[in-house]
């Protein structure tokens, strides 16, 4: 396996990865363009983009929140402009307490109408399992959930401009220029967000969900679209994005508050308060698909901003990446499934240019060279012979 000479991202990863001559990814390479970047310039000229549609309906902009640091930020960037912005929020159903504090005391700080959605628990642990087991990803529902039903309440109530936070594949990857000032669509939503799934492939017999279970995830019509002019902002193309800022903006300017308690898989306190799974089982199913977790994703960001060594970065992935964390029996109790399922299930999800079999063991290449074993080969269980 090939792994970047600056970050540590492996050549086989979930976002789009490439290498310059000098062993350099993508998204190392567009860290420094960012640096190079007069964002002065360009919040003037976001600054003339809402200018352009300011006054024109009942709200400035659609602004989707989770309750998290970037949230905060976006928000925080609407108040300072005095928009009138309308908060929509995709509730999955498993916060954290200090994620829906923060989530709930929005509409208070900011002085925003805000619309939180909360699909029916009974549908929600449905797509949990289905979601397992058709994208191996127990919170595909959740990212279907947060890249659409803002994009329907725009339709709804007319309002052309949505903000988004990063585009995740831009800042992590490098997979566009921020010269290029790409914006959200139902493109980029299906086959990046979604990673290539939609609602109609969680319609199926087993679990018995049918398309008006699901109206809150499908993406409104392209004639409707454009009969409002909908268009999604990534504000990272206008904004220099850097987590650790937008958190001390958040608990110095409006009392936003951080983990309560480590996480397992990570070292920051400040990422992925909304769902108690994703920094957890969520991100262990990566690991186990591409052989990376947070510990890779954290460091990467923090190396990029300086605040670590590449070294320092190695032992964060050591430490947390290959970890099992305990709220998988939580999340077991919750669908009502068992380990052997889901293990098995999990498994069928390696990527084949990451893991290999040694010895009945599951094993891989590491960032920092020496192949390392993690965890047996499961056998076919009894009930799915």
């Amino acid at each position: 396996m090939r792994y970047c000479n600056k970050c540590l991202f492996p050549a086989v990863a979930l976002t789009p990865i490439t290498f310059d001559e000098e062993g350099a990814c993508s998204g190392c390479r567009g860290a420094v363009h960012k640096k190079q970047i007069d964002w002065k310039q360009r919040e003037k000229w976001f600054v003339e983009l809402c200018e352009e549609y300011r006054g024109t309906g009942d709200y400035d902009c659609i602004l989707p929140v989770s309750g998290g640091k970037d949230s905060y930020f976006a928000a925080h960037v609407c108040k300072k402009l005095g928009l009138r912005a309308l908060m929509v929020t995709y509730h999955g159903n498993n916060y954290l307490p200090e994620g829906e504090s923060n989530l709930f005391k929005m509409k208070d700080v900011f002085k925003f109408d805000h619309i939180i959605f909360h699909p029916s628990t009974d549908v929600l642990i449905k797509l949990n399992r289905l979601g397992l087991k058709i994208a191996g990803d127990m919170n595909w529902q959740n990212h279907c959930g947060i890249f659409t039903y803002p994009m329907q309440m725009a339709v709804k109530y007319k309002v052309p401009l949505v903000f988004w936070g990063d585009h995740g594949f831009t800042e992590q990857a490098g997979m566009f220029s921020h010269n290029d000032f790409f914006e959200y669509t139902a493109k980029d939503r299906h086959e990046h967000a979604l990673h290539g799934f939609d609602w109609y492939d969680f319609v199926e017999d087993s679990e018995k969900l049918t398309k008006e279970d699901l109206r809150w995830a499908i993406y409104p019509e392209d004639e409707a679209v454009m009969k409002v002019g909908v268009r999604g902002i990534f504000l990272s193309n206008y904004f220099y994005y850097d987590g650790n800022l937008h958190a001390r903006i958040a608990q110095e300017s409006y009392g936003w508050e951080t983990a309560r308690r480590p996480f397992e898989r990570t070292y920051r306190l400040i990422s992925n308060l909304d769902d108690m799974h994703e920094n957890g089982m969520h991100d262990y199913l990566k690991f186990v698909k591409v052989g990376y977790g947070r510990g890779t994703d954290h460091a990467n960001y923090d190396i990029r901003l300086g605040l670590m060594t590449r070294d320092e970065g190695i032992q964060m992935v050591r430490k947390y990446d290959h970890v099992k964390s305990s709220d998988l029996r939580r999340w077991l109790d919750y669908v009502s499934m068992t380990e052997e399922e889901f293990d098995y299930i999990s498994d069928s999800f390696r990527n084949e240019r990451v893991w290999r079999i040694e010895n009945g063991q599951w094993v891989k290449d590491n960032v920092w060279g020496t192949p390392s074993a993690y965890g047996p080969v499961y056998n076919k269980p009894s009930w799915a012979r």
